[in-house]
């Protein structure tokens, strides 16, 4: 099973898990469950977790959906930043949302935003764009619209620079019905220059996914049909918009689904209530109270609590308004009886919380990359010179064996003088990529200063080392510098010591042993350059340095 097959079978749950059909979720997960139980990554475990999380939830087991939740959590807490854990977070705060912990999926939206934000700069891919779309769909469950739009947005300029053209239908169908629902609330709070202005931008995001030559589902293009006609209305074009929604509204009651009858009611009541304000008479606003009855059913059917809660609001308004108090007593009650205590906090708070929490985020993983940037050299990506200080500052010598090597790159002035400053970082990089690659697998290659650099090599006792550090010089004067103007091939020399574990007397400390090092450094080049020098042998009969080898 490649990894193509894997998220293939994903992209065909996600799918059927976007919908309100939970018949064809379980049939969808059914067919590519052993599929994705191929996966052996931390990633794929997640999705397993979050994927039977959400059945449980259709199926009515809570329990069992907060289980594989937190499994989910764990799998993901070793997932590397990348776009397929972007969305597999972003899919499990839905989840969350899906089963009214709010405050669980507020979290998880953070974590999710923020790594969406760090990938954003890098390549666009269907998992990033999907992260996008699963992040505004659990906001908007929020009650963050705006924030809710604005991942829309995001996941719309991702899927435009992608091939598929379902995923840009898909982005655009869903900006515009974020960008209609956010003008009627609007509209409520008496913004009605912006509400107007929002639904413009619905209406275009609408014209351009049907000017792409796709053929989306059935539903959704019912339901691109309902935020279309409501769009309009936003706009303020009542009359424009009442023919094309009332076809709509006939042609998904005929053949749409459940959600979608109580989203096309729903549109409908809103759009017949401002009629009713606007002409006496004409019966629509018990026409409209009666779809926001019906729209209310659909939606408790199909656990959209965010929804259904709004119908209950507005009918006790609507029939408030119509002089029924009793009956709206009845709706607020039901209405007051059913908001948790996270919706009784109002949109304003969730969104300075969520702003806030991603701050903190963000100042967390900024801190995290000074961190990093104060121990790494930049030019190379190795650890610079305060790290291999903290790194031996750890180390106890005369336990066990310890070598340091200092490399200095050879006439690297001459290098910088008849060339370029760029080239001589071209050849910095390349020789600590050939360090880097050429040491043993728990030696340590730091750059020291300029064109010096320290190789640290654990438990190696001089023999080891001398083996070792040759490879590296080996391995840079064998080296292709052909494509660099260089007036003759690059090569280094090295100085060795060794603190060796044999428990006699106090062992040096690693600035004297790093100096014995740097001194036979200045005993290689003296000698010809391109040589490594050491010092004699424990117990060896000479008197001066030994030459470990010599090119």
């Amino acid at each position: 099973m490649t990894h193509g097959d894997l998220d293939a079978a994903l992209w065909r749950v996600l799918a059927a898990s976007g919908r309100d059909d939970a018949g064809a979720f379980r049939t969808e997960l059914d067919a590519v469950e052993s599929a994705l139980a191929a996966g052996s990554e931390p990633c794929w475990a997640a999705w397993r977790a979050a994927l039977s999380a959400r059945r449980a939830l259709v199926d009515g087991h809570p329990d069992a959906a907060a289980d594989d939740v937190a499994a989910a959590r764990d799998a993901l807490a070793a997932c590397p930043p990348a776009p397929s854990t972007a969305l597999a977070l972003a899919y499990l705060a839905h989840v969350e949302a899906a089963g009214d912990h709010p405050d669980a999926a507020m979290l998880l939206a953070v974590d999710a935003s923020l790594l969406t934000e760090q990938l954003g700069s890098g390549e666009p891919t269907p998992a990033l764009h999907q992260a996008h779309l699963w992040l505004s769909r659990t906001l908007t469950a929020l009650d963050l619209e705006e924030l809710a739009l604005a991942q829309a947005e995001q996941g719309r300029r991702v899927s435009a620079a992608l091939p598929g053209l379902a995923d840009r239908w898909q982005l655009l169908r869903l900006c515009a019905q974020q960008s209609t629902e956010l003008a009627q609330t609007l509209r409520r709070r008496g913004e009605v220059a912006r509400s107007v202005e929002l639904a413009g931008s619905a209406l275009a995001h609408a014209a351009d996914a049907r000017a792409l030559d796709v053929e989306p589902d059935p539903d959704d293009l019912d339901l691109l049909d309902v935020v279309q006609a409501w769009a309009l209305a936003c706009h303020d074009d009542l009359d424009d918009a009442l023919g094309p929604l009332r076809s709509a509204h006939r042609r998904v009651h005929r053949t749409g689904s459940t959600w979608l009858r109580g989203y096309t009611d729903l549109a409908l009541a809103r759009l017949l209530g401002r009629l009713s304000q606007m002409h006496s008479g004409g019966g629509h606003a018990e026409e409209a109270t009666d779809l926001l009855v019906d729209a209310a059913g659909a939606f408790a059917a199909t656990a959209d609590r965010r929804r259904y809660r709004q119908c209950l609001l507005e009918l006790g308004q609507a029939t408030a308004a119509m002089g029924r108090p009793a009956e709206a007593l009845h709706w607020l009650d039901a209405y007051r009886a059913d908001t948790g205590r996270a919706h009784a906090r109002s949109r304003e708070l969730w969104a300075e919380m969520f702003v806030r929490r991603s701050r903190l985020r963000e100042a967390e993983r900024q801190a995290a990359v000074l961190r990093r940037h104060a121990l790494e050299d930049p030019l190379t990506g190795l650890g610079n010179r305060r790290s291999a200080e903290r790194r031996l500052a750890g180390l106890r010598l005369g336990t066990e064996p310890l070598s340091l090597a200092v490399v200095d790159v050879d006439r690297f002035k001459e290098v910088n003088d008849d060339t370029s400053h760029l080239h001589g970082d071209e050849v910095l990089r390349r020789v600590a990529a050939l360090l880097r690659e050429h040491s043993r697998v728990d030696d340590e290659v730091y750059r020291w200063a300029g064109d010096e650099f320290l190789v640290v090599l654990p438990t190696a006792g001089q023999g080891q080392a001398l083996a070792a550090v040759e490879r590296l010089r080996a391995a840079v004067a064998e080296a292709d510098w052909g494509d660099l103007p260089l007036a003759q091939p690059i090569t280094v020399s090295i100085g060795l010591a060794t603190a060796p574990a044999d428990g006699a007397g106090d062992p040096p400390g690693w600035r004297s042993l790093f100096d014995t090092a740097d001194l036979h450094l200045f005993s290689a080049k003296r000698g010809g350059r391109n040589r490594v020098r050491a010092p004699g042998l424990v117990g060896d009969a000479g008197d001066g340095p030994a030459e470990g080898t010599t090119a």
